[in-house]
């Protein structure tokens, strides 16, 4: 009774594995697979936004830019003018075989050289149904996600293959942080890791390692890990800082008491 009072409790020691937890501060970042870059194949000059602003979130084959190219318009009308040649051959009675086998490579041609600059099949079509030929072409998003890069305005000159956008999925996101040398040991492929951000407090989110970086960090003695997140609703935004919690394997056999804790209990005083 007398040690009750004063808070002494009593328990059997074993020898048991005493587990480790490491904790690494990492920052959150866009897959490297999941970002597109936006660009043409041909020059042109930007003459309407329909994305205009970072942030913005787009479907696949949503319009993002149009553009009028000189070379395309050029393009389309040598494709009209194969097209009213070949015409012309075929309802020749006395045409040659070569001359109409030479008019309808040079259609095949022209339309080839629309689709290598990424003109889709149906504005292909739709000129040579109409006979005219579009001054703008519109440039649509190659895939669904984030605009996390804008780098064009209106009336601005664009070369071929300079980026416009980049996109990025973050359906799925990278947390990095940074391992000391002596607990590399405890970090492998495919580890489950419990992750804590600073701008969700309260909230546990699970991951896995999915790459650790071949080099050390040969200033402060670290290696790069990257655990994958799933992040379907849209909440962890690049940049962000997150505490990475990993179990480790601690030392085997090791003398240990089970630590008890008790409901707070007063007791009167003699």
């Amino acid at each position: 009774a007398d040690a009750r009072r004063i808070g002494v409790t009593y328990a059997v020691a074993a020898a048991e594995p005493i587990a480790r937890e490491l904790r690494v501060v990492g920052e959150v970042a866009a897959l490297d697979a999941r970002q597109r870059a936006v660009s043409r194949k041909v020059d042109g000059w930007v003459e309407r936004l329909y994305v205009d602003f970072t942030g913005r979130q787009v479907r696949a084959g949503e319009p993002m830019v149009a553009v009028y190219s000189p070379m395309l318009v050029s393009a389309q009308e040598e494709l009209l003018l194969a097209k009213r040649l070949a015409g012309d051959v075929a309802g020749d009675a006395v045409g040659a075989a070569d001359a109409r086998g030479g008019a309808t490579s040079l259609v095949e041609s022209a339309r080839r050289r629309l689709r290598l600059w990424d003109v889709p099949e149906s504005e292909i079509r739709r000129v040579e149904r109409t006979g005219q030929a579009s001054r703008l072409f519109t440039l649509a998003a190659p895939a669904s996600g984030v605009v996390v890069e804008k780098n064009v305005v209106v009336g601005q000159q664009v070369g071929a293959g300079q980026p416009l956008f980049r996109l990025a999925d973050l359906s799925t996101v990278w947390i990095e942080g940074e391992v000391y040398e002596q607990d590399l040991p405890a970090v492998r492929l495919g580890q489950g890791v419990d992750a804590e951000f600073r701008a969700l407090p309260g909230e546990t989110w699970k991951g896995r390692v999915s790459y650790v970086y071949p080099t050390l960090d040969p200033a402060t003695r670290t290696a790069r890990v990257r655990v994958q997140v799933a992040n379907r609703e849209g909440r962890l935004k690049p940049g962000m800082y997150a505490t990475l919690r990993l179990q480790a394997p601690g030392r085997a056999g090791v003398v240990t008491v089970p630590r008890i804790i008790e409901d707070q209990v007063t007791y009167p005083i003699a």
